[in-house]
């Protein structure tokens, strides 16, 4: 058991574990100021799990994040090996302290505590009524993917999402997807429970516990599948097959021609759209007032002029982003806004038996909670899924040889997809987005300006593909 003697240690042995972990957005650079701010034991012996929240200040700005921390004189075998981040903090009083997310064991303490509707401390263990959460294997397994969550899947039934940095309020992720499942919507996947703390008078959501698509295929990696095929195969087909138009109803053409993931955007544009009327039943909808257009042109505009700043590239074509803002100024026609998804992309999309299902409804993790709670045209989501489908496109282009030959077939393969989706959307019951083509257009530059960000900050290799998408839209 550790001592609490020992917290000193423990806290210099976060400070240097945690710039190591995928989900820490400092990933690489020096934390400051640690504070463990609250620890709760939720299993004691050998091993030992404990609950902290850690708060770190760096640059002056405070943030607290989520570490269950295992100790144990005999850890599992495996938690030498890195699955989402080096899992070991440290040794400490001949223990070794560890992330016990990868301890199947401690981690059946957090699904066990959510069947049996824990207390512990100031931490809820919450279930849905009438879920099975006690018929559960308990024998998890993580999910290395992720980057700013980590999950665990257990059998083939449920899947844990454990919040790694803490925000006080309704977290959108659970609010959403409790409210969608109450009016029995199939395009989410449904909470079983939740874990929930209090920091500072406010609630903070820990952990989701909600349903496994199992078979379930993510989106990006069905596109990615699509593309690398296409390209592989590009010089067996004539030109006719890589440009043909989309059919009228997202399906392949007689003879083969069109593309295989066309049908599959357009069914993704139809969920899209009933997604999109669900949360409007569960949320309302309205049209946005002069001053609040005005206030969005302005947010953009002052976006735009930040990126330029950061990324001179952009400088070339800010004069006429700001004219695409300018037309959405104008525009006389009514804006409706309404929830959304907020961070709406192909890796945020799964096709289950059922269709398509949306995931992480947390919206873009960066922005403060009240930003990502507050009501948005649904065209943003919209616009975040066709520079997805650029993405999907483009990348694989980036350092291929044969890049040049293959710029037409990339172009060709998000325009169909991204006219399916449209289409897709339009029959779904949403607005046709291109009759929209003004609000579509300003919110689709908005997200490349947001992109060349990211990608000039994280992944300078890809900056090419928002910034060629910018100079030509």
């Amino acid at each position: 058991m550790i001592d609490t003697a020992a917290d000193a240690v423990l806290q210099d042995m976060l400070a240097q574990w945690l710039p190591r972990q995928r989900w820490f957005p400092g990933r690489g650079t020096a934390v400051g100021e640690l504070t463990i701010v609250s620890d709760v034991p939720l299993l004691a012996g050998d091993p030992e799990l404990r609950h902290l929240v850690i708060e770190i200040r760096q640059a002056g700005s405070p943030a607290r994040f989520q570490v269950l921390v295992g100790s144990s004189s005999e850890p599992p075998a495996g938690i030498g090996r890195p699955a989402g981040g080096d899992p070991v903090i440290g040794t400490l009083a001949g223990l070794t302290v560890y992330d016990a997310l990868h301890d199947p064991v401690l981690a059946a303490v957090l699904l066990r505590g959510i069947a049996e509707q824990r207390l512990a401390g100031p931490l809820r263990f919450v279930r849905e009524p009438a879920v099975p959460v006690a018929d559960l294997p308990a024998d998890g397994r993580l999910l290395g993917a992720e980057q700013s969550n980590t999950s665990l899947v257990f059998g083939d039934a449920a899947i844990l999402k454990v919040v790694r940095r803490l925000f006080p309020g309704a977290n959108p992720d659970l609010e959403v997807a409790d409210a969608l499942a109450r009016l029995d919507s199939d395009r989410i996947a449904r909470p079983f429970g939740w874990i929930e703390t209090e920091l500072d008078g406010q609630p903070v959501l820990l952990a989701v516990l909600s349903e496994f698509l199992a078979g379930g295929q993510e989106g990006w990696s069905l596109a990615l599948e699509d593309v690398s095929r296409l390209y592989a195969r590009a010089g067996s087909y004539g030109h006719e097959y890589l440009t043909t138009p989309v059919p009228a109803n997202g399906a392949r053409a007689e003879g083969g021609a069109g593309l295989p993931f066309v049908a599959e955007a357009r069914e993704l544009g139809v969920a899209t759209a009933q997604m999109h009327a669900d949360m409007a039943t569960a949320f309302g909808r309205r049209d946005m007032t002069p001053p609040e257009l005005g206030a969005l042109v302005a947010r953009l505009t002052g976006k735009l002029e930040a990126a330029a700043a950061m990324v001179p590239q952009l400088g070339a074509h800010a004069d006429r982003i700001s004219a695409a803002y300018a037309d959405l100024a104008a525009l006389k026609e009514p804006v409706p806004v309404q929830r959304v998804h907020g961070d709406y992309h192909l890796g945020q999309v799964m096709r289950s038996r059922r269709g398509w299902v949306a995931l992480d409804f947390d919206g873009e993790p960066a922005a403060p909670l009240a930003e990502r709670r507050a009501m948005a045209p649904a065209m943003r989501d919209v616009a975040g899924m066709l520079r997805s489908f650029d993405y999907a496109a483009r990348h694989q282009l980036i350092g291929h040889p044969r890049a040049h030959d293959l710029i037409a077939v990339a172009d060709s393969w998000a325009r169909q997809c991204q006219e399916a989706f449209c289409a897709g959307y339009a029959a779904g019951g949403g607005a046709d987005p291109r009759d929209h083509a003004a609000l579509l257009r300003a919110l689709t530059l908005e997200k490349a300006v947001y992109e060349v960000i990211y990608e000039y900050r994280h992944r300078p290799t890809w900056l090419s593909i928002p910034l060629d998408y910018v100079a030509t839209a």
